[in-house]
């Protein structure tokens, strides 16, 4: 039937609008979908039934279908890995199992076409084929790769090597539910996918209900995959010295009846028969993979078929489209015609895949739902006296560990070791989670406390949690979050297009460059700070420089009781001045800024400090003693949340899911940074200070910021390096 005849057919469903292209009913079609299998009131089909298998090959076919001209339809997007994926991803849904998550951004294509045909996309007005087609790749659309704004589906996709973290907290947070995650071959190795569930595993020994399910297809984005020579043998050996118990491998080539070359074949280009014996395979090994997973052993299923089967091209060749390849173009039609179906198959395929799992994803998987959390007490603070000593990391911790005594599910994540930042009153409190029981080291098989030597890993548990409902801290030393900064850039970009609340990911990174000296430039890098800079701006990610240990307390509590946002607290764990009370500090938290320091006296002129840190307040207050000496007026102004300081322009704040609109206004601004020059001071970069270089009527402004790494006896002498000095700011204060 051809598209022109089907638009005035009652035989075509109303979705199908759109579709361009029918075929002809499949061998035994009377027999095997006179109805669908899973039948109202129904949530899976059994995996031995015949008529369940067939149908189950219809769906695939169905994606691939639906991949291909959604893609076609604006001649860019990503077809071919997902296309290779599809029976195992049609067996997952028939099986009931909706709560999938992927690691795989350029599957978004096929996982749209999914929820369209479970009817999940109707939610955001998509309702035909020809819906999709418009909004896909478009502004308030079906973006390029998954987010967390796309009805049913559980997590973003983007960086490779992610998936696995939101599957793992999934199964965390929800025991008895599966949670499928499909890893491709081609980034199976970016970063530590392996490395990481296996960490996981030993840490949750019980949490066995996430299932990783390979796509073993042979190729990367424009070449052969890494792992492309390994034998089967070689593949069921890696997963297993990773701690996989059961590895279900389902290999297309021991179906092929067309002597196709290579260990790579399209099952599309199967007999009929063939074909069907191989999604049975599939489907059954989907079934005993899940019923093994959700049993108590860590498994994980393969499929192994060539990249881009039954679609336009073949091998990383079906990576992608460009602009030439669109729906008019004879291979492209080739593809689609090779894939079509008869409007009787759509209608079945929709009604299976709208009742499986007790209904369309958009009304069924977890994080549809915001998940119920223990209520938290009002956290106790110790409040320091001003001008006393004290560790801020360590005042901290006294706050963690009540938020996890309150919480079961929180979980505080550290690669280095709470000990090496002065938070061993954390370890004292929850527990390290390790299989070896130790007093000594705080260790237990039930700790609250999760490090593995890997930030990614640290991370990617903790954001994962928060995305998926729960609370969670990320530990970390400055010098090191880079290494898993990207899933949490990736969550809070995520959380800033919930349709629902969820706890902010809140991270702590102590160990500032200035006490790192003796370690050298290894264990500098505050640069990383502009990036938390820059992220600001997006709307929903706020960087928080406390000034001491009761700032820092104040800090954490406010970042704990945020939604939706990134929380980012910079902190030290040497013993420093104490320069606020608590109640300042929540002042100054919600207003942005506070002033530590004013001068009474002083005819030479106002200088104003304003500074983001703790231990550079030291040289700052150094200059103010010698500055005020020689008839200078100081104001000196903690800048704690810088994001507050910003213009309502400056910032995409209208965009995001529970939006904060509160900036400070233009005459509280004025009374903090009027002067005659002000001094922009960070122990770090100067990025996080830019809205008050932007907004700052001072005549004169110079800024003193971090440089570059180098080893060195003292914090002062790593100052000095970087020109981070009294001297230094006396001499450009009077210039």
């Amino acid at each position: 039937m051809s598209a022109t005849d089907a638009l005035t057919s009652p035989e075509v469903p109303g979705f199908c609008k759109g579709i361009q292209h029918f075929g002809e009913a499949w061998p035994e079609f009377d027999r095997h979908a006179d109805s669908a299998s899973i039948g109202a009131g129904q949530a899976a089909i059994s995996a031995t039934d015949d008529k369940a298998a067939y149908q189950t090959l219809l769906a695939a076919d169905a994606l691939r279908y639906l991949t291909l001209q959604l893609t076609g339809a604006k001649g860019s997007g990503h077809p071919g890995g997902f296309a290779s994926s599809t029976e195992a991803h049609a067996a997952l849904v028939m099986l009931g199992h909706s709560n999938i998550v992927t690691e795989v951004g350029h599957h978004a294509p096929g996982f749209y076409s999914s929820m369209f045909l479970d009817t999940s996309l109707q939610e955001m007005g998509i309702q035909t084929m020809e819906d999709m087609m418009t909004r896909f790749r478009e502004k308030q659309g079906l973006l390029g790769h998954l987010s967390g704004a796309i009805p049913g589906l559980l997590a973003p996709a983007g960086p490779l090597g992610q998936g696995q973290h939101f599957a793992m907290a999934g199964a965390l947070l929800h025991p008895g539910k599966l949670f499928p995650v499909t890893i491709g071959d081609g980034g199976m190795g970016e970063p530590y996918v392996l490395n990481s569930m296996m960490h996981f595993h030993t840490a949750y020994p019980k949490v066995t209900n996430f299932l990783p399910a390979l796509i073993w297809n042979g190729y990367s984005q424009e070449h052969h995959s890494m792992v492309s020579r390994m034998s089967n043998e070689d593949m069921t050996a890696y997963w297993q010295g990773h701690g996989f118990e059961n590895v279900v491998l389902v290999d297309a080539k021991d179906f092929d009846d067309g002597n196709q070359a290579g260990a790579y074949v399209d099952s599309t280009c199967f007999s009929f028969e063939k074909r069907l014996a191989f999604s049975k395979a599939v489907l059954q090994g989907v079934d005993r993979a899940a019923k093994s997973a959700l049993g108590g052993t860590l498994t994980v299923f393969i499929i192994k078929q060539l990249k881009g089967a039954g679609v336009h091209a073949l091998g990383a060749k079906s990576h992608n489209l460009y602009p030439t390849d669109t729906l008019d173009q004879p291979h492209i039609i080739d593809g689609l015609k090779r894939r079509a179906l008869p409007p009787a198959a759509w209608r079945i395929v929709r009604d299976n895949f709208s009742r499986a799992g007790g209904g369309p994803a958009v009304k069924t998987v977890v994080t549809e739902f915001e998940l119920e959390i223990a209520p938290l007490p009002k956290l106790v603070m110790e409040e320091f006296k001003k001008d006393e000593k004290a560790v801020p990391s360590t005042a901290l911790g006294a706050l963690v560990a009540q938020v996890g005594r309150a919480d079961p599910r929180f979980v505080a994540t550290n690669a280095d070791g709470n000990e090496a930042s002065g938070m061993k009153n954390i370890n004292d409190a929850l527990k390290i989670r390790h299989p070896t029981a130790d007093p000594l080291y705080n260790q237990t098989p039930n700790g609250q406390v999760y490090e593995p030597l890997n930030e990614d890993a640290c991370a990617g548990l903790a954001a994962g949690l928060a995305l998926f409902g729960s609370r969670a801290l990320w530990l970390s030393y400055e010098s090191f979050a880079i290494n898993g900064w990207p899933i949490v850039q990736t969550v809070t970009q995520a959380m800033a297009e919930l349709r629902r609340k969820t706890p902010s990911i809140v991270t702590l990174f102590t160990a500032g460059a200035l006490e790192q000296g003796r370690n050298g430039w290894t264990h500098q890098r505050p640069e990383i700070e502009n990036y938390f800079a820059a992220m600001m701006r997006n709307g929903n990610v706020y960087p928080l420089f406390p000034c001491d240990a009761n700032a820092l307390q104040v800090a954490y509590e406010y970042a704990t009781n945020s939604v939706n946002k990134g929380m980012v607290i910079i902190a030290s764990k040497s013993p420093l001045p104490v320069y606020m009370s608590l109640a300042e500090a929540d002042h100054a938290i919600e207003e942005g800024a506070a002033t530590l320091y004013e001068s009474t006296t002083g005819d030479k002129g106002t200088v104003v400090f304003a500074v983001t840190g703790d231990m550079i307040f030291l040289p700052v207050f150094e200059a103010r003693d010698r500055l005020e000496a020689d008839g200078y007026r100081v104001r000196i102004v903690a800048v704690v949340n810088p994001r507050r300081l910003y213009r309502p322009t400056d910032i995409a704040w209208d965009t995001v899911s529970q939006p904060d609109n509160r900036f400070m206004d233009d005459d509280h601004f004025n009374a903090l940074f009027d002067g005659d020059c002000l001094m922009a001071v960070s122990g770090g970069p100067s990025a996080p200070l830019e809205p008050v270089l932007l907004r700052t009527r001072a005549p004169k402004r110079d800024v003193f910021c971090w440089k570059r790494g180098e080893t060195t006896a003292s914090p002062a002498e790593i100052m000095d390096f970087n020109g981070i000095t009294a001297d230094a700011m006396v001499q450009r204060a009077k210039q």
